[in-house]
């Protein structure tokens, strides 16, 4: 790898750093001595980019910086297309139309024309149920998720038995035939799965999360991973 590239594939390593990440660290994913990693983010501050840190302590790219031109490699074009077509099968209409829009602003966004190379990378994802059916349920618990906003629902569960209950939704999981939301749920007081099939009504209302999202979540993650283990 020639310094260039090395350039570009520290700044991306960056970009998928929220925190700060250390230079031996950095080093290490650049199979490259610290000693060289260090030159090179001066290079780069050098060049303008907005590298917050120092050495011994960690850099951090500030938000907002975009480097154009966008490069791809091969592999991470077909995993953009691959990634995109299977979000085009989902019954989420909305993300369904986003992926087909960003596939269109990835191709003309590079130096070269993608157009040609993103409609025959021969990767297709393989759609083994029928019913793709819009369903609007999706966008509105996204919605809820960014927002921070509570659901109301009427829930059936697996008995036929109806409840309307108030929920915190903090993960949506998206499976080949089903969805499944993952949410605190203000009734049971605990985490609940939510099958989106079998919730016959859904609101957004004024009422706010009680925690963040993300500490939901984690608290969410930390519940779930051993159950999930034992089932392994």
């Amino acid at each position: 790898m020639d310094k260039t590239e090395r350039l570009f594939a520290i700044m991306d390593a960056l970009r998928r750093h929220r925190h700060p990440v250390t230079a031996a660290q950095l080093a290490e994913e650049q199979n490259v001595s610290v000693r060289t990693l260090y030159r090179d983010i001066q290079t780069l501050i050098g060049l303008g980019a907005p590298i917050d840190g120092e050495a011994g302590i960690g850099y951090l790219l500030r938000p907002g910086f975009f480097l154009p031109p966008l490069m791809f490699s091969p592999e991470e074009l077909e995993a953009l297309v691959l990634g995109a077509r299977w979000v085009q099968s989902q019954p989420d209409t909305d993300l369904s139309d986003a992926a087909m829009n960003a596939l269109g602003k990835i191709a003309t966004a590079s130096p070269d024309d993608l157009r040609d190379r993103i409609s025959d990378t021969g990767l297709w994802p393989v759609r083994v149920w029928s019913d793709t059916a819009p369903l609007p349920l999706l966008g509105l618990v996204r919605q809820a998720m960014r927002n921070e906003k509570a659901l109301r629902i009427d829930y059936s569960d697996e008995k036929g038995r109806s409840s309307s209950r108030e929920i915190w939704p903090v993960q949506l999981a998206y499976y080949e035939n089903k969805q499944i939301v993952a949410a605190w749920c203000t009734l049971r007081d605990d985490f609940r799965h939510f099958r989106t099939e079998r919730i016959e009504a859904a609101e957004m209302v004024d009422t706010r999360y009680g925690q963040r999202r993300a500490v939901l979540a984690k608290q969410w993650f930390d519940q779930w991973r051993p159950r999930h283990d034992q089932h392994r």
